[in-house]
């Protein structure tokens, strides 16, 4: 376990980082927590990194007990031979996290395939969930388009498996509609924050991330996009979800904020728009972390207060 501050200019410089780790179904999983306050986890999406929250994290954790982790086969995790990926799976883990943060649940927030995941853990893991935001989920299935986007979805994993990962990636990333240059730009400023802000990081084993973009390529990518949420457990759950889109995906009326859009209806909850585009926490995180605070106090149902109560 290790403890560190923040430098000088940081988003918050009094913020402490508790990292430890926890054995999920034969990984070792990376976590860290900030903040006290009500248990709030992120999951990452593709590339499942908790550094690209890290930012969102340190401005939240001055009202919220902030968890954030990486999921297996990327960065600070493990990923065991053979690696099999499942929906369900992931949801367990990140249980398993917000149990070993001490808490026995936690309001969810994922982006992308970490939205995916936070779906099914309200689905399947309804006691640890006390309100789900879900920010864009690729959900194809969910798309009016959905023949057209599972072809190509299958394209790219045989591109994987006939060419390589790194080449399924580009065409991936280029084919899913949304602002590639804006998401490098806003990666490549995460990391210079985590690097800036957590020296003692740099000792730290970290999976490739050429093996890690393999995971996702071939393993990953076509079951969260095949995913299609449970509504009607959902619903029997009684799990508060929010849906959530990007400002820059609903004004493009792309298929990912078709998704968003359709599967907010058939919950019936909210959507909520968010500044910027599929992966602005990088770049936008005051924004951001202004967004979530606001949705997480509503969800709480003491939004005059922001004291969040089960």
């Amino acid at each position: 376990m290790t403890t560190s501050g923040r430098e000088p200019g940081s988003p918050q410089p009094n913020v402490r980082v508790t990292t430890n780790r926890v054995r999920s179904e034969g990984d070792d999983l990376y976590f860290e927590v900030r903040g006290h306050g009500p248990a709030f986890l992120l999951i990452p999406g593709a590339g499942g990194d908790a550094d690209l929250y890290a930012a969102v994290a340190d401005l939240l954790s001055d009202e919220f007990k902030v968890i954030t982790y990486d999921r297996r086969a990327n960065a600070r995790s493990t990923s065991n031979s053979p690696q099999n990926f499942e929906i369900s799976q992931q949801s367990r883990d990140a249980v398993a996290v917000i149990h070993a943060a001490g808490e026995q649940a936690a309001f969810i927030f994922g982006s992308s395939s970490g939205a995916v995941i936070a779906l099914d853990a309200a689905r399947t893991q309804p006691h640890a969930v006390r309100a789900a935001i879900a920010h864009e989920p690729p959900c194809a299935r969910v798309s009016p388009n959905a023949a057209k986007w599972q072809r190509f979805f299958a394209n790219v994993y045989r591109t994987a498996y006939h060419f390589g990962p790194s080449l399924a990636g580009l065409r991936f990333i280029f084919g899913i509609q949304v602002p590639v240059r804006k998401l490098v730009k806003g990666h490549a400023q995460a990391a210079r924050y985590a690097r800036g802000h957590r020296e003692f990081r740099q000792h730290e084993s970290r999976i490739s991330s050429l093996d890690a973009n393999s995971v996702l390529m071939k393993l990953e990518l076509l079951p969260v996009t095949n995913y299609l949420p449970d509504v009607q457990m959902v619903h029997r759950n009684g799990v508060t979800v929010i849906m959530a889109v990007g400002k820059w995906t609903q004004e493009r009326k792309t298929w990912l904020a078709e998704v968003s859009l359709i599967l907010a209806e058939r919950l019936g909850c909210e959507l909520v728009t968010f500044p910027g585009h599929h992966g602005s926490y990088t770049d936008m995180p005051h924004e951001w972390a202004a967004t979530l605070r606001r949705v997480l106090r509503k969800a709480g149902g003491t939004e005059q207060t922001g004291q969040l109560t089960k």
